[in-house]
């Protein structure tokens, strides 16, 4: 899942999914994300296609495999969320959540 995660993220912000791209994305390196694409793209939940701008470079999709399984991936973390801030008002849970997604953003930012 953390590949397609990875893969999905990259897709969402407009930027291509190559294989240096995720191993980025991941904090690994190169051959690291390779074994980790290869196994996600074995299982259906990503695709290897030629890049549109370089056909020698390989870019990667999201299958409905793959998309299905980030929904479930997601509805778990909703519930481990809810229950880690059993007790929080929704005024709290609010503000964490959009603090999180500042530091993400900002972390794109940087360039970390």
């Amino acid at each position: 899942m953390l590949v397609t995660e990875a893969v999905h993220s990259l897709i969402v912000r407009g930027e291509p999914a190559t294989v240096n791209a995720v191993a980025r994305e991941l904090g690994i390196d190169q051959s690291g994300a390779s074994r980790l694409i290869k196994s996600a793209t074995d299982t259906g939940l990503l695709t290897m296609t030629k890049g549109t701008t370089d056909g020698r470079r390989r870019e990667l999709s999201v299958t409905a495999a793959g998309h299905a399984a980030l929904r479930q991936a997601h509805l778990w973390q909703e519930e481990i969320f809810a229950e880690l801030t059993t007790g929080w008002s929704r005024q709290r849970c609010d503000n964490f959540q959009e603090a999180m997604a500042d530091l993400i953003a900002r972390s794109y930012a940087i360039g970390i």
